[in-house]
């Protein structure tokens, strides 16, 4: 199973450039999940690629900052704010990205595609995607 995991496009630049190495969650998909495809939120709102779904940190905001920090491409105070109030976060360590040729609409795959708050999952395949750039 796939997810499309919805990412603000200034944080999308960020995993393109390598600076951002992992994504934070303050919940995780309950499915086996094998890759995410990265949707580039408003105002870009494009597949613009995926990962693979590899490696989970689930820590307490304090211990995932101090492992996550050099590859966090966030600040630390934007960081803390986000999971404020939680006793648990989640940091999806982004391995094997691939960025297609060309970012992908979403109504190109599914006319009444609508924009996951947080992820929703798909049986969209990047194969799929890939053949659809290629074309």
């Amino acid at each position: 199973m796939n997810i499309i995991l919805s990412i603000k496009p200034r944080f999308v630049e960020k995993i393109k450039e390598g600076e951002k190495k992992f994504e934070f969650r303050k919940s995780l998909p309950k499915r086996k999940i094998s890759q995410i495809l990265i949707y580039s939120s408003s105002p870009v709102k494009k597949i613009v690629g995926k990962f693979d779904f590899e490696e989970v940190l689930e820590l307490s905001p304090e211990e995932l900052w101090k492992k996550c920090k050099s590859g966090a491409g966030i600040d630390e105070s934007e960081f803390f704010k986000y999971f404020e109030g939680k006793e648990i976060a989640y940091g999806i360590k982004i391995s094997n990205l691939n960025l297609y040729r060309r970012d992908i609409d979403p109504n190109e795959i599914d006319r009444n595609f609508v924009a996951p708050q947080s992820f929703k999952y798909t049986s969209i395949n990047h194969s799929y995607l890939e053949n659809i750039v290629a074309d």
